[in-house]
């Protein structure tokens, strides 16, 4: 009796979790434009969004953005967790903390006060200062990813290696990185998914002209949300779900091999 209670239980969360997904994914195949009322098979709405340069251009700043920020707030989450990690334990304390702020800090905050920072120095709202918006907020959730396993490599090693006639870059991407690079792939990823889905910085920082999905479907809301959006939530869930599927196939594989 407990175990099925406690399978009821879960199958409760899944299906609050994914109904409205799965809702999402069958309007985006109906014919008719209203949600209310299905009238039959349709690939129109897919066909819509790939001739709609406004939602391409959307996804293609989202998609660009998102890339850029990632990549540049890993690197720089990187260096700065290295740095860190080289300071006295004091230092180390107030700078991680330092670092937790802007995850506690409201995004609203963290928006206007960017905006402000932009139009006081000068700067065009546009792709830059989005691009700048990202890589803030991103380089706290870098830092968080990467530490602990900075913390888990021997500096004996490095030092070893150091010792053997190997220069300190040498040595660090030979014997400190591929230790770290699990951590800087969860640092990666993370930043990626949280600039993807990001709307309140994006929001103040963005100038006119410049969209990204979640300002595009902002905007639509208060005339109605297109159907060809339904469409492109659903291919984007469907990408990232083949993408979760492949990356568990290697470690399943392994798993069953030891």
């Amino acid at each position: 009796m407990k175990k099925l209670w406690k399978r009821c239980y879960l199958a409760l969360i899944l299906i609050f979790l994914y109904a409205p997904i799965a809702t999402l994914m069958v309007l985006s195949f109906n014919s008719s434009k209203f949600m209310s009322k299905w009238t039959g098979f349709s690939l129109k709405w897919y066909r819509q969004l790939f001739e709609s340069p406004l939602i391409l251009s959307a996804l293609k700043n989202t998609l660009l953005i998102a890339v850029l920020s990632a990549l540049i707030s890993t690197v720089i989450g990187t260096l700065a967790c290295i740095g860190i990690s080289r300071m006295k334990k004091v230092p180390r304390t107030v700078f991680m903390g330092i670092n937790n702020i802007p995850m506690l800090n409201a995004e609203i905050v963290t928006g206007v006060s960017l905006m402000l920072v932009f139009i006081a120095t000068g700067m065009t709202l546009g792709f830059q200062t989005i691009l700048i918006g990202h890589i803030t907020f991103n380089i706290p959730y870098v830092v968080l990813s990467v530490m602990p396993k900075l913390k888990q490599t021997q500096k004996s090693t490095y030092e070893a290696a150091l010792d053997l006639g190997a220069t300190p870059l040498y040595a660090f991407f030979k014997v400190v990185f591929p230790d770290l690079l699990p951590g800087i792939l969860s640092g990666f990823l993370m930043a990626f998914t949280m600039s993807l889905d990001d709307f309140i910085i994006t929001h103040f920082v963005k100038g006119a002209g410049i969209n990204t999905l979640s300002t595009l479907i902002y905007s639509e809301v208060r005339k109605g949300v297109r159907p060809s959006l339904y469409a492109l939530s659903t291919i984007m869930f469907l990408a990232v779900f083949l993408l979760l599927v492949l990356a568990n196939l290697p470690k399943k594989n392994r798993g069953g091999n030891s």
